[in-house]
């Protein structure tokens, strides 16, 4: 039997669809509550899915990715706060026509151009993950150490602009990754007498407290009732006309285009996709002064574009190991432990289960678009719940899906430790990603450099072109975007081709969600 055929015939065994249809339900949910932003449910259900078998386990987390991804615009449209950072740029037009009595029209045209996204992302991965995959084969152990510096820095470089700060993350994230065993002698280290310590820090504990716990906390002490713009109550029409199908045309390509590109960088994630695309789309709009009004061109244009990454931050994850976004490094822990190493073997050990991931992606984005078109309003209701009850309920299911990992209370407790670390991060304004990043891929290069240091010391990473050439660009990934800034803030200079109304414009609306 073929990969492919081994592949999508994977999807059906009824296990593996039950598991989407909950992926795709628990996703939409996420999504809709503003502030449990996808990495955190992703991280949530990993506990409770490594007694799965991979296939029926990544159903599951795949299906959270990609609903997350839909449910998010529910409130950015009614409420202006985005469901996870992806729908930031969905805030701009989206609530913008909802105060215009266009919910309706909004809702669905962000679910049709989220879905065509999500479909561009797949076709990236089918395409591009091969090629992509056949040349990182190529990579020696200075070329991977390369690789995993770019990886770092890119994170580190879309950290909000702050850069001191992302270095200071992932530099604490690389010395907590040294906890454990020595790569290449294989002797302990920084365990301080502790022997669950051996094996490294407890990857999914230390994502839970990171995400899930900080998160709880933070809303905990910053939360004030009442707070917020009131929901839209008036829906208005819900079916695009076909005049409105034809303005969608033109910023379906550029979202298209835009987020599949963007999303092949590590770590850039929908949120910068769908600005970069809304600001885009506007340029060659016949009508840029409605953007940030109500434009039904920038929310297409936005929501195309954060859906797109999808596709491009798992293939870069599977083709070179490096994980495209926050959730695809928590994904790569349960890979893990599933015995599934992504990377260019992946290809070559375990190409259905390629196949099988896009399948699953496919299948995953027809059942989020259904849900998204049926717009139930118990959904919508849903922003009226309580907090302190999700919080809740939130707690519970992060100590018990810790615990199921090993069934370990220490796991619990890192997952407390790391949760009141992950609230001091927030309050320093210091991102949790590159930590994230930092405890992932320190083992990994430590022994890429030590093994390029034995074979042949230092000449073998400054001979390597290709290493040398990935390491320039991290340089250009940490150099460009401070050197830019200190041009701009010179005395009477203006960026070229920037248009301040829009940065104001979209700006109001972020505000107070950053």
């Amino acid at each position: 039997m073929s990969p492919i055929a081994e592949g999508f015939g994977a999807l059906l065994d009824p296990t593996v669809m039950l598991c989407i249809a909950a992926g795709a339900v628990l996703g939409m949910l996420v999504g809709a509550f503003p502030g449990i932003t996808a990495t955190m449910a992703v991280a949530l259900a990993s506990g409770f899915t490594l007694a799965l078998d991979p296939v029926p386990g990544l159903a599951v987390l795949l299906t959270i990715y990609v609903a997350a991804n839909f449910g998010d615009r529910v409130p950015a449209i009614l409420v202006n706060t985005p469901g996870t950072p992806a729908s930031i740029a969905t805030t701009f037009d989206g609530y913008a026509m909802a105060k215009k009595g266009q919910a309706g029209l909004a809702l669905t045209a962000s679910a049709f151009a989220s879905a065509w996204g999500t479909l561009v992302g797949i076709a990236l991965l089918l395409a591009a993950a091969v090629p992509l995959s056949r040349l990182a084969l190529r990579f020696g152990p200075a070329e991977m150490f390369a690789l995993v510096v770019f990886g770092l820095t890119m994170m580190i470089g879309v950290s909000g602009g702050r850069i001191v700060k992302g270095l200071m993350a992932g530099v604490f994230g690389l010395l907590l990754g040294a906890v454990g065993r020595d790569p290449i002698t294989g002797d302990t280290r920084f365990t301080f007498g502790f022997p669950e310590l051996s094996d490294g820090i407890p990857f999914i504990a230390a994502i839970i407290g990171l995400f899930g716990i900080a998160e709880v906390l933070d809303q905990i002490l910053t939360h004030r009732r009442g707070a917020g713009p009131a929901p839209i109550t008036q829906f208005g029409r819900w079916l695009p006309r076909r005049s409105d199908w034809r303005t969608m045309l033109r910023p379906l390509a550029v979202g298209g285009g835009v987020g599949g590109v963007v999303g092949i960088v590590p770590a850039t994630g929908g949120d910068i996709a769908g600005i970069l695309a809304w600001d885009q789309a506007r340029r060659v709009s016949k009508a840029p002064e409605e953007f940030g009004k109500g434009s039904l061109e920038g929310i297409t244009a936005a929501d195309t574009s954060s859906n797109a990454t999808l596709g491009g931050s798992v293939t870069t994850t599977l083709a070179l190991g490096i994980p495209g976004d926050s959730v695809m490094a928590v994904m790569i822990g349960s890979m893990v432990v599933w015995g599934i190493q992504p990377g260019p073997s992946l290809f070559s050990d375990q190409p259905a289960l390629v196949y099988s991931i896009a399948g699953i992606m496919l299948v995953a984005t027809a059942a989020a678009l259904a849900l998204s078109l049926l717009r139930m309003r118990g959904v919508v209701r849903l922003l009226d719940l309580p907090r302190q009850y999700l919080w809740t309920v939130i707690l519970v299911f992060c100590m018990v899906g810790t615990y199921a990992v090993n069934n370990s209370v220490f796991d619990v407790a890192v997952m407390l430790v790391f949760g009141i670390a992950g609230l001091f991060l927030r309050r320093f304004g210091i991102p949790a990603g590159p930590v994230v990043l930092g405890l992932i891929l320190g083992e990994l290069a430590e022994g890429n450099l030590r093994r390029a240091l034995q074979i042949g010391g230092p000449e073998t990473i400054l001979t390597s072109p290709i290493a040398m050439a990935i390491l320039a660009v991290s340089v250009l990934a940490l150099a460009v975007p401070p050197l830019r800034r200190a041009w701009r803030s010179r005395p009477g200079s203006t960026a070229p081709g920037s248009d301040p109304k829009a940065g104001t414009g979209s700006g109001s609306d972020t505000t107070p969600v950053g």
